[in-house]
């Protein structure tokens, strides 16, 4: 029975009553080292700066005999031997709630927005196990995105998982805020990781807007940050687009980028002494990825569809990030520069692109307008060249001639002004006329 002492007890019963302590022994960047405490990998501890009255976060990254090999949230200026280090007892744990709608949130869950802290009750752990997959419901409704190329070629299911591989400055972040702004999902969670800082504030202003802020959640770590608050904002987000899901809700998460989370743990793995493999990536990066990834997706509550931008170094598909991340996801949209220099946005190659789900939440009629039109954009891909020098002559092949007359039409379709809206309806309507295919009603559905 509760009585007027129940929250009290309880917060008795919480509070740690032995206070593990430890001195710091060695500062090299932000990696700190200290002779204690009692500690486990992943723990939150405080290393008191006695100089200014203040105390940093920091995180158990190694450990090594008696020595903990600690990662600083913040700046380690002020740092010297023999700083207190107090473990705090417990990991990293994400504030959570309705209330995160329409907030700007930093590496561990706090408000980054200015716009006072954020009250809550239910708190999550960063850190979690990815749902067993005999839990997980199939993958068979399809999630509007607002983006034609998408919505038509490469059907998205609740729940699935795709890459976006591009090359810098090739249009990502336009993409996601798209998306964003136009999905029919019931809330968007979005990872700016390892973002400049003036791309953080252009994509809230100008990607995003109110309207798309009102229904998302926004965590930020730009590229100035730690390497552990980088590693850590991506775990934040993934933890609230759980919340999300665990309400029952349908969560788009968009998470910008894989590649720069990969190299955040790259350089907590090279600080406690790991060796590099892979062009300089540590193992550890390639053990963590799963990790991360395999969070999202559907359970019996709700659904987590992933959106993850890979920066494709030197616009190589094959670098290991690429790769890994390639195997691991449901799909992958490629992005290419040729179609953006000559202004084609959103610049999706089709061609290279593939949404494995797709034939699951689509319809018959709309699978064979896709093949209609996929076979088009080859045969005039592969001629593309002649054509293009004028050495084609009309008639020699009737598939190409069919491809040339059709290709205008089709890029003016895959064409999409950034602020310009669509409902799944018209899309599905204007794509059969462009196949030459009526796509029935029933197949435009997405509950």
């Amino acid at each position: 029975m509760e009585t007027i002492f129940t929250k009290y007890m309880e917060r008795v019963e919480q509070t740690e009553t032995v206070h593990y302590i430890g001195s710091v022994i060695r500062v090299r960047g932000k990696l700190v080292e200290s002779r204690g405490p009692q500690a486990v990998i992943g723990e939150i501890c405080k290393i008191a700066i006695p100089s200014a009255g203040t105390h940093v976060l920091a995180e158990v990254v190694g450990l090594y005999d008696t020595t903990v090999q600690l990662m600083a949230y913040g700046d380690t200026k002020g740092i010297e031997i023999g700083c207190t280090v107090t473990a705090s007892g417990s990991v990293l744990q994400v504030a959570v709630g309705r209330q995160l709608l329409g907030r700007v949130l930093d590496a561990v869950g706090k408000a980054y927005d200015k716009k006072g802290e954020i009250a809550a009750s239910t708190f999550y752990p960063a850190i979690a196990s990815p749902p067993d997959p005999l839990d997980r419901t199939p993958v068979n409704k399809r999630i509007v995105t607002g983006v034609r190329a998408i919505d038509s070629l490469l059907a998205v299911g609740k729940g699935q998982r795709l890459g976006i591989f591009s090359g810098s400055g090739v249009g990502k972040s336009t993409l996601l805020g798209m998306i964003a702004r136009n999905t029919n999902a019931d809330v968007n969670v979005i990872a700016l990781i390892g973002e400049r800082g003036r791309e953080v504030v252009d994509f809230l202003q100008r990607d995003l807007g109110e309207d798309g802020l009102k229904r998302s959640v926004v965590v930020v770590a730009t590229s100035d940050q730690s390497p552990i608050a980088r590693l850590r904002g991506a775990y934040t987000a993934t933890a609230v687009a759980e919340y999300f899901r665990d309400q029952g809700k349908d969560v788009m998460l968009m998470f910008d980028s894989v590649t720069r989370f990969a190299r955040a743990q790259r350089e907590i793995g090279l600080a406690i002494g790991e060796p590099p493999a892979q062009r300089g990536y540590t193992p550890s990066v390639f053990e963590t990825l799963p990790k991360l990834l395999e969070r999202s997706g559907t359970s019996q509550k709700g659904s987590i569809t992933g959106f993850y931008t890979v920066l494709v170094d030197g616009d190589d598909m094959d670098e290991p990030v690429s790769d890994t991340v390639r195997g691991i996801l449901d799909g992958h949209i490629v992005l290419n520069r040729k179609l953006a220099q000559a202004y084609h946005f959103p610049a999706i190659d089709v061609l290279a692109s593939i949404s494995r789900l797709s034939k699951r939440v689509t319809g018959p009629q709309t699978q064979k307008a896709v093949a209609a039109i996929r076979r088009s954009m080859a045969a005039y891909a592969q001629s593309e060249d002649m054509i293009t020098v004028g050495a084609y002559q009309k008639g020699s092949n009737a598939e190409v001639d069919a491809a040339i007359e059709l290709h205008p039409a089709i890029e003016n379709f895959l064409m999409q002004e950034e602020a310009e809206k669509t409902t799944i309806e018209k899309t599905l309507t204007d794509f059969g006329k462009l196949a030459g295919i009526e796509i029935p009603a029933d197949e435009w559905q997405t509950a």
